[in-house]
């Protein structure tokens, strides 16, 4: 049996490409009674891929090979938007990613705050 390292290294590359879309980060939104939500998960891929060859005697040649994957995918929140105002809610302790996702929508209203605050400003010639 010929072990193709190649091959086995392609399919692995290909599952992460399909299984690491943004749809896996940030998942599908759904309404919750006046609330539009959408999930936010954090997913770790790993793989790893070994071969070797060689004469176990002048009789035998050997060869072999092994691959392994694993993948894990935790929920680290929700963004939850209800009319112009957005939140996260964290479903863990405020830490590393979850702290800078539960800023983003701070930013977002700020931003959209100084551009109603423009606006509003007369222009001065």
């Amino acid at each position: 049996m010929k072990f193709h390292f190649e091959e086995l290294l392609d399919k692995i590359t290909e599952f992460i490409k399909t299984e690491a879309r943004t749809e896996t980060i940030v998942g599908e939104p759904f309404k919750l009674g006046e609330f539009s939500c959408i999930p936010v998960i954090h997913v770790g891929m790993g793989f790893g891929t070994g071969a070797a060859e060689g004469d176990g005697s002048k009789d035998i040649h050997a060869e072999g090979g092994g691959a392994g994957a694993g993948v894990t995918i935790e929920p680290i929140g929700f963004l939850v938007a209800k009319d112009d105002k957005m939140e996260f809610v964290s479903t863990k302790t405020n830490t590393g990613l979850t702290a800078a996702f539960e800023k983003v929508p701070d930013l977002i209203n700020r931003y959209f705050d100084l551009q109603e605050k423009e606006k509003k400003e007369p222009v001065l010639s």
